[in-house]
């Protein structure tokens, strides 16, 4: 099981991938960590080694991967949205959930936590996670994820003639009114709902 720490780290090491087409090295986790010790840094890295989640070739600076086979299956979190506000999207990956026995495949699905209110009549409620079907379309009355700008927020999908309505689940706030001139797209739409305490 990871602790927070080593979640953040191995979403760290996945981005710098992305990013620089190589593993970054002890020192620059350490940095990035704050963490002054390259023991410190080597501690996480072994705890997500013994949990299959990278492979480590200690004979090179960047020799951090990830094995594929051994990597344990998940659904990606993929960060928080909004219910209530939508918040700025922004995709940092902080570890998996293991939902294969509840969903079967796990293809396409990515998790999100919720802060705020606005869906609580819909059972999603402030910390919960949001199972998300990646798609670029829904059917009217679906809960979707749908990104504003560069904001994402969770409500009901109520397309209209001349515009969009985004509906939540909670008398106390108004539908988002979304008109032709706004950014708008739909991320996914809400497969189900994961409540961890």
């Amino acid at each position: 099981m990871l602790n927070e720490r080593a979640r953040e780290i191995y979403a760290f090491i996945q981005k710098f991938r992305r990013e620089h087409g190589s593993a970054p090295t002890i020192r620059e986790i350490g940095i990035q960590f704050s963490i002054a010790s390259t023991n410190g840094v080597r501690y996480y890295l072994k705890m997500l080694e013994d949990s299959g989640y990278i492979r480590r070739n200690r004979k090179i600076s960047r020799g951090i991967g990830f094995n594929a086979e051994s990597r344990p299956s998940g659904i990606p979190i993929l960060g928080r949205v909004a219910a209530g506000q939508p918040i700025l999207a922004e995709e940092n990956q902080a570890g998996t959930l293991d939902m294969a026995e509840m969903f079967g495949e796990t293809e396409g699905l990515f998790a999100l936590q919720v802060r705020g209110d606005s869906m609580i009549d819909a059972g999603i409620l402030q910390g919960d996670y949001v199972i998300v079907h990646k798609q670029e379309d829904a059917r009217a009355g679906q809960i979707v994820v749908a990104l504003l700008e560069d904001e994402a927020t969770v409500k009901y999908y109520r397309p209209k003639k001349t515009h969009i309505e985004l509906e939540a689940a909670n008398v106390h706030y108004e539908p988002i009114v979304v008109g032709r001139d706004v950014e708008f797209r739909i991320l996914g739409t809400v497969r189900g709902v994961l409540r961890t305490t």
